[in-house]
């Protein structure tokens, strides 16, 4: 593990590096989720290249378990970002459930009246004069609307219809 470690850009280890344990206990869910981004493309792109140069040196070799000895380290090497970005994966899913938690609170709280809403609202110096108009009526009579309700109708017909013929 530490030849292969060792075997990293240096770009790729300080990428490794930031996945340790403690270095993503401090992190937010938004510097999770890029760092979560940018292990997956690391990983995807040592995975395609594993697949990729395997299935080209199938042909060389002559067999598949040939050409797996001869890609070995490109494998290790997306075993090593699988790695990484279990960890990441498990720090992101625990941030993401803290940060839900934490808004279901505040709209609840919000909700009881304990809390002030979080952002005031603005005054109108006039008010709006008139009646909302109701957007649900204008989709209805839409040709398109019409055409899938008359539809939805026919098919039930046809159902109660093929019903009704079994029973005699």
């Amino acid at each position: 593990m530490k030849k292969l470690l060792s075997s990293l850009t240096e770009k790729e280890y300080l990428l490794i590096r930031q996945t340790a344990t403690d270095a993503i206990a401090g992190l937010d869910e938004d510097a999770l989720i890029d760092l979560h981004d940018k292990v997956r493309r690391a990983r995807k792109k040592y995975v395609t290249l594993y697949r990729r140069k395997g299935a080209a040196k199938v042909g060389a070799k002559g067999a598949r378990g040939a050409a797996r000895s001869a890609n070995e380290r490109n494998g290790a090497k997306a075993e090593i970002f699988e790695d990484a970005l279990a960890r990441v994966s498990r720090q992101l899913s625990v941030a993401a459930r803290r940060s839900a938690r934490d808004l279901k609170d505040e709209r609840l709280a919000r909700a009881r009246g304990d809390a002030a809403p979080a952002k005031p609202a603005k005054k109108s110096a006039a008010k709006v004069k008139g009646v909302a108009r109701v957007r649900v009526a204008d989709t209805r009579k839409s040709p398109a609307r019409k055409k899938r309700d008359a539809s939805t109708l026919a098919k039930g017909a046809r159902r109660q219809a093929k019903r009704d013929s079994r029973r005699g």
